[in-house]
């Protein structure tokens, strides 16, 4: 039996690359036939994703069963295998705090070349989503087309700025990578990255460095895309507000916001934190972003505008599906109806397709409206092994 091990690791190993190779097949043609077009048009092409997207998820569970023996041992406490289901939503999901207490991967220690962590101040472990080099090019293959769908930027010759950390200072952080891989792609004239390791180890801002890019940008009327998270806007605006500074950013110029305040800052309802960045910055509420994601997850959700509606849903990428659960019975609520959003990830093919996120959402249709973390205490250990 020994003597096979390797084989037979090697065997899984290759079966989960020819997966993710399909799965970039299938990201290149969703980009092409599905971004571009609204679905809700289109009942032919929104067919064909949710029959592709099923039966690509269904086989990649049959993969993390067999792979992933943390994973395993969570599905067979709650007595489901890949012989028992026919549909995706069918699929156990992991709770993020699993993430903190085991291994959830496919990857072997030598194989992985990263490993991502959860942010925040109180938390005593952080989760852990490990990657190798062939997982990481499946993060950025996954991360471009929906950003460059959603986020639109409306000219090539852009600064940037970045309000966080370079990938040096911060390696475990998934935003960061994120924006580091934005950044090369969008291969702006100049780049520069205004965030700073606190002596807590938080993150906070080289104001200095963060207003000179504004005033410069504002002076040449060259248009500027600003990259970061809630709680490090917040702490931007606060010292511009001090220093009794407000600018006017050309036309063209973005925001993309990330959401979350950690504990870092005040936190502040998104249409006042947006009426501030419009304010200070000249950058009008239609050109700013907001973009939802995870240590624990490969792809991103992006709040999409209807002209029809003051709401404004996020939605996950074709290769990525979500349900709105009922804390009470575990079962999907109606349209409209408020529970904890729960991810299936197709580009998490080397940890856990299936996310038990902490966040509450309202379900609407395919998408969801983001309302904030859920009170609730999070389970551990054993506790995690029992439905």
């Amino acid at each position: 039996m020994a003597e096979n091990q390797p084989a037979n690791k090697n065997r899984m190993s290759s079966e989960l690359s020819v997966f993710a190779a399909r799965l970039r097949d299938f990201i290149g043609i969703a980009s092409t036939d599905s971004l571009y077009l609204d679905p809700a048009d289109d009942l032919a092409l929104r067919q064909h994703l949710d029959i592709e997207f099923n039966g690509m998820a269904i086989v990649l569970f049959g993969l993390q069963f067999l792979r992933n023996p943390a994973y395993r041992k969570f599905c067979e406490a709650r007595r489901v295998t890949p012989n028992s289901i026919t549909h995706w939503k069918q699929i156990p999901a992991v709770p993020t705090v699993a993430f903190k207490e085991w291994e959830l991967t496919s990857l072997s220690p030598e194989e992985r070349v990263a490993v991502f962590h959860s942010s925040g101040t109180t938390e005593q472990r952080p989760s852990r989503h490990f990657h190798s080099t062939e997982s990481i090019a499946l993060y950025e293959a996954s991360l471009w087309p929906w950003f460059e769908q959603n986020v639109r930027l409306a000219t090539n010759d852009l600064r940037l700025m970045i309000l966080t950390p370079r990938s040096k200072e911060a390696p475990n952080s998934s935003l960061v990578h994120m924006f580091e891989t934005i950044r090369s792609r969008v291969n702006a004239p100049e780049s520069v990255f205004v965030g700073m390791i606190g002596t807590d180890g938080g993150w906070t801002l080289d104001f200095s460095a963060a207003t000179k890019m504004i005033a410069d940008s504002a002076a040449s009327k060259q248009p500027v895309f600003v990259l970061g998270t809630a709680f490090s806007f917040v702490h931007l605006i606060d010292h511009l507000t001090e220093q009794n500074l407000r600018f006017e950013l050309s036309a063209g110029s973005r925001v993309m916001e990330t959401g979350g305040y950690k504990g870092r800052s005040r936190v502040m309802p998104k249409t006042e934190l947006h009426a501030l960045i419009s304010k200070k910055l000249g950058i009008p509420n239609e050109n700013i972003v907001c973009e939802y994601g995870m240590s624990e997850l490969s792809s991103q959700a992006y709040e999409i505008r209807n002209p029809q509606s003051a709401i404004r849903n996020f939605q996950f990428p074709p290769w990525a599906r979500v349900q709105v659960i009922s804390p009470e019975t575990g079962a999907e609520v109606n349209d409209g109806e408020t529970g904890i959003l729960r991810i299936f990830d197709l580009a998490n093919v080397f940890s856990v397709m299936a996310i038990q996120t902490e966040d509450l959402a309202i379900r609407r249709g395919d998408g969801f409206e983001l309302l904030g973390r859920a009170e609730r205490s999070e389970p551990r250990g054993c506790s995690l092994m029992v439905k």
